[in-house]
């Protein structure tokens, strides 16, 4: 038997369809709730405190699920781990430069 993500998403339960629902707006609300973070780097030059160790490791989680939602053509994990990718980079090259 063949694995075809469309016929999977195609007969979820509804609780599947819920769930998925709300992982996606909770992927978009913890980055919203990242941006001050990269907001106090990047404009008030401000990094003190900033774990480049911690946020490197949130970057290389990311880039593994990157990695593992393209292996099964998931957009719910793959197109959030972009934002997160993003979001990472800016806090490690912000604390790198002010911090």
């Amino acid at each position: 038997m063949i694995h075809d993500p469309a016929n999977v998403a195609a007969a979820a339960s509804p609780s599947d369809t819920k769930l998925r629902g709300l992982l996606g707006a909770m992927s978009i609300f913890t980055m919203v709730m990242t941006v001050p973070q990269v907001w106090a780097i990047w404009v008030g030059h401000e990094a003190a405190g900033v774990s480049i160790l911690s946020w490197s490791a949130y970057l290389v989680s990311a880039l593994l699920w990157l990695w593992f939602g393209i292996r099964k053509r998931d957009r719910n994990i793959y197109l959030p781990c972009l934002g997160w990718i993003a979001l990472d980079s800016a806090v490690i090259a912000g604390a790198v430069v002010y911090g």
